[in-house]
């Protein structure tokens, strides 16, 4: 029964993929495009990404955050306000966001002729013409400050934020992408200027496009925007993180709960484990309380009302990270017990019986990924951003299908053993 449902799930997969006929080419600046044609909506969903993501942010922690949320403060003739009329007035969205790698910025626009062309002319004075007035400037540090004052107060966040600079040490990807004061401070027009005239360039940015457009009117506008921005070139590739050093620390911090965080480094999005560990994950804590984690740790014995573990593949490798929150008092026998979880996992691998069951909810769930044109924009955007295959969205079930426990069970020795893991436990109380 359940082979047969995962061949039904696998052949609406397959008709869905062809209904979106992924397109791509590679404007003559350089710039990497992703198209899907989705009529059934008088809309166009739109991203621009630009490999700068707070990887880049050098000396100066918070740089392409700060930069990324100033885009929407002012552009090209228009300050903040004036731009937040115009894009009101027309039912238009333009929204930004910053990962580690990635400097998104997002459009959603109706698909009528004189309101697209407003709203391409406005998402290109954005990226390319941001003002960077100086109370803008102010108006965003504080607030992020703010951010950064609440997140220190937060257990969950500083856990967190410990267990990302335990795990990549001097890497970028060690500090927190909202910065830090000191830098925040210190951050300058002009130094916000040459970062955006470094990263904000045609041949560093890759375009998505889902909507009620065509080929030849999707090429237009791509050419459209990308004849906005300067051609520059693509930013370097980052180092790959050094193995860090396993063991635990622990911080006492005002909470009545203690968060457990442990993790070691993980897959990056183009590494040949990328299915393996993807399903031995979904099976150990990436399945929330019907993983051995939420089973075990949760449902079986009440340490912990949430517990999970997740990998975030990036350019290079990503952390993989298993957390869970429980009362202070029993913050090291909970701990205790994931290690034992995970050792057991590491040494024995998953039952054939949790492998068809993970392999059913994978597949089954894939579907909804693709539920709605914003999730097919998001998909499309990482495969064009991190180089990935056309056919990516189109063999992903057949790869989960074909993984096997002992091919589980030989990844995870090999590449996570239980002698690496690094751990953070932050809460509990001065003695």
């Amino acid at each position: 029964m359940i082979r047969q449902l995962v061949l039904l799930v696998l052949v609406l997969l397959s008709s869905l993929a062809q209904a979106l006929e992924i397109q791509s080419w590679q404007t003559e600046q350089g710039t990497r495009v992703m198209f899907v044609h989705a009529p059934q909506l008088p809309m166009v969903n739109l991203s621009v990404l630009f490999d700068a993501g707070s990887a880049r942010d050098g000396e100066q922690p918070g740089k392409a955050r700060l930069l990324n949320e100033l885009l929407l403060e002012g552009a090209g003739d228009l300050d903040a306000d004036a731009l937040a009329r115009e894009l009101e007035s027309r039912g238009i969205e333009i929204s930004t966001r910053i990962s580690r790698d990635i400097a998104w910025v997002n459009m959603r626009s109706l698909s009528d002729k004189a309101i697209l062309t407003v709203a391409l002319d406005t998402l290109a004075a954005v990226v390319a013409r941001p003002r960077l007035d100086e109370d803008a400037i102010a108006r965003v540090k504080e607030r992020t400050l703010a951010e950064l004052r609440l997140a220190h107060q937060s257990a969950e966040d500083v856990a967190d934020q410990m267990l990302m600079q335990a795990l990549y040490g001097k890497h970028p990807y060690a500090h927190d992408p909202l910065g830090d004061e000191k830098s925040l401070e210190a951050l300058n027009e002009q130094q916000l200027r040459g970062f955006h005239d470094r990263y904000y360039t045609a041949a560093n940015a890759v375009i998505a496009l889902v909507g009620n457009v065509d080929r030849n009117q999707a090429e237009l506008l791509v050419g459209r925007l990308v004849s906005s921005l300067p051609v520059g070139e693509k930013a370097a590739a980052l180092p790959p993180p050094e193995r860090p050093r396993p063991g635990t620390t622990r911080k006492i911090f005002p909470a009545s709960q203690t968060h457990i965080n442990m993790g070691m480094l993980g897959i990056s999005r183009k590494d040949p484990d990328y299915f393996p560990l993807l399903v031995g994950n979904h099976i150990l804590g990436g399945s929330g309380l019907t993983s051995i984690m939420g089973e075990e740790v949760r449902n079986k014995r009440g340490l912990s009302y949430g517990i999970s573990s997740s990998f975030s593949p990036l350019w290079v490798q990503g952390p993989w990270i298993l957390s869970a929150q429980t009362k202070n008092s029993q913050a090291n026998s909970t701990r205790q017990l994931m290690v034992a979880l995970y050792r057991d996992f590491v040494d024995e691998g998953p039952s054939l019986k949790q492998l068809e069951a993970a392999k059913k909810h994978l597949v089954g769930g894939f579907p909804l990924k693709l539920s709605s044109n914003k999730k097919i924009l998001r998909r499309i955007a990482l495969m064009g951003f991190y180089d990935l295959p056309t056919d990516w969205l189109d063999t992903w079930s057949s790869k989960v299908m074909q993984v096997t426990a002992s091919q589980i069970r030989r990844t995870f020795r090999r590449r996570m053993p239980v002698k690496n893991l690094v751990t953070v436990m932050v809460g509990g109380k001065k003695k």
